[in-house]
């Protein structure tokens, strides 16, 4: 029994037991009750049964939750849809179609092995593979219990399929405690199951303490490892597991995805907004899906281009339109005015740029692979306008463009006069005919001797 000072003096502490449990359990015991808000609203209230039978005998029992906020039902508070909408089974695991079969041919045919090493970017749905795999191991139709361990396991709740996060348990005692569980027998699933999230940001002592654990774990205990980063993973680590490489999601999936959640909560949305947040989301479902939640509780029932605008800071389509025709038709009045209201807009010059960029990008797919290729996300109405632009470019010329910008935005980080140099780039880029390459010249001179000796 350890003794810890607390606002009312000393209080008796169990060893292992936190200051919270402490204090609850010592008032507890001296009122005589604990009544207990529901867990949606984080709130733990000690009520004083003396005090409660003196001015209101004829009360709900103390059991009852206790509203602290005035008459009416307790509201539960909003989930964002990052959680609403995680994938609950295989089949709704958006781009990942490869890994969910194998994984469930693996249950199907008995061959699930003991350690597994989910790799992937962001928001790709390694945490939400790992407890779907999860709850088919272990919520089994024998169980009496199926459902509830099912929903148990996908809120990350159940005794047998322990969450553990690499960042902040990464020290070689926080192994040692794992490897003194794993020993211990599941508490009702066939299987007691480790999900250590960000596991790269582990101790070496700890990948250490966990190596023979790993490599000869008991029969009812089996891993799963979530990073973001595999290069930082020991190899002896990794070649103890079987690893799966998550890959980003494609834009047009996450559009259809951010689509059908915008029709569950009956909402709608232009076309092009779900293709810019789709755009943004950069291959993560959980950022689109964010980013998507910014605009709802912007919004009024409709997401239109000018909410999208004004919330997310994206460039005015318009304005963007006017500069790609500049470029293409080698107006740099017509450019740098644009650029101006692009900036006066709240854009910076290396968010200008990298738009100005990835809208080359577009136009170079559009002139080599033709205006319907899948690999641009744009409706068909910016598709015709990008295709008439990209017709005053050969695709050489649209590589230089590109890498031009690339190129101004590095200057215009380190630069004193950012705004020089990004109107400076704007004008080369209307005027990219008037200027002649390097290598142009030097096949000129080159082939000026021939000419002469002709």
């Amino acid at each position: 029994m350890r003794r810890t000072v607390g606002s009312d003096g000393r209080t008796a502490r169990e060893p292992g037991q936190g200051l919270t449990a402490a204090a609850i359990s010592v008032v507890a015991r001296a009122t005589g009750h604990l009544a207990v808000l529901p867990v949606t609203c984080l709130l733990v209230v000690l009520v004083d049964t003396k005090v409660m039978s003196s001015k209101s005998p004829s009360t709900a029992p103390a059991s009852a939750p206790v509203n602290l906020f005035g008459e009416g039902k307790l509201v539960a508070p909003y989930q964002v849809f990052a959680r609403r909408y995680r994938s609950r089974s295989f089949a709704e695991l958006i781009g990942q179609d490869s890994i969910a079969n194998t994984l469930r041919n693996a249950i199907t045919l008995g061959r699930t092995a003991h350690a597994y090493l989910f790799c992937g970017t962001r928001g790709v749905g390694k945490t939400s593979m790992a407890r779907i795999f999860a709850r088919a191991l272990n919520a089994i139709d024998s169980l009496s219990e199926r459902d509830a361990i099912a929903q148990s396991i996908l809120r990350g709740e159940d005794l047998d399929v322990i969450e553990i996060d690499g960042a902040s348990n990464r020290g070689v005692d926080d192994a040692r405690d794992l490897i003194a569980g794993a020993g211990l027998a599941p508490a009702r699933s066939p299987y007691k199951i480790y999900i250590i999230d960000e596991v790269h940001m582990l101790t070496q002592p700890a990948f250490n303490a966990l190596l023979k654990t790993m490599e000869e774990p008991p029969a009812h205990v089996k891993f799963i490892l979530c990073t973001t980063e595999p290069h930082k993973v020991p190899a002896t680590i990794q070649s103890r597991c079987q690893r799966f490489d998550f890959r980003s999601i494609p834009t047009s999936l996450i559009a259809e995805h951010l689509a059908r959640v915008l029709a569950d909560e009956k909402l709608t949305a232009d076309e092009v907004v779900l293709l810019q947040v789709a755009r943004l989301a950069n291959g993560s479902m959980r950022d689109g899906l964010s980013l998507l939640d910014r605009l709802v509780a912007a919004s009024s029932g409709h997401l239109s281009q000018t909410l999208a605008r004004e919330v997310l800071g994206l460039p005015d389509e318009e304005l963007l339109e006017s500069l790609m025709r500049a470029i293409a038709c080698g107006d740099p009045a017509g450019g740098l005015t644009a650029a101006a209201s692009l900036l006066e807009a709240g854009m910076s010059p290396e968010h200008a740029l990298d738009t100005i960029a990835a809208r080359l990008r577009d136009c170079l797919l559009v002139r080599t692979c033709g205006a319907e290729t899948a690999m641009v996300d744009l409706p068909r109405e910016s598709r015709q306008q990008l295709a008439q632009h990209a017709e005053h470019f050969d695709p050489p010329a649209l590589v230089h463009l590109i890498t031009l910008c690339d190129g101004a935005v590095r200057n215009v980080r380190g630069s004193s006069v950012p705004r020089a140099l990004f109107d400076a780039v704007v004008a080369r880029l209307c005027m990219s005919e008037h200027f002649v390459t390097a290598a142009t010249l030097l096949s000129s001179r080159a082939e000026s001797p021939n000419e002469k000796k002709k």
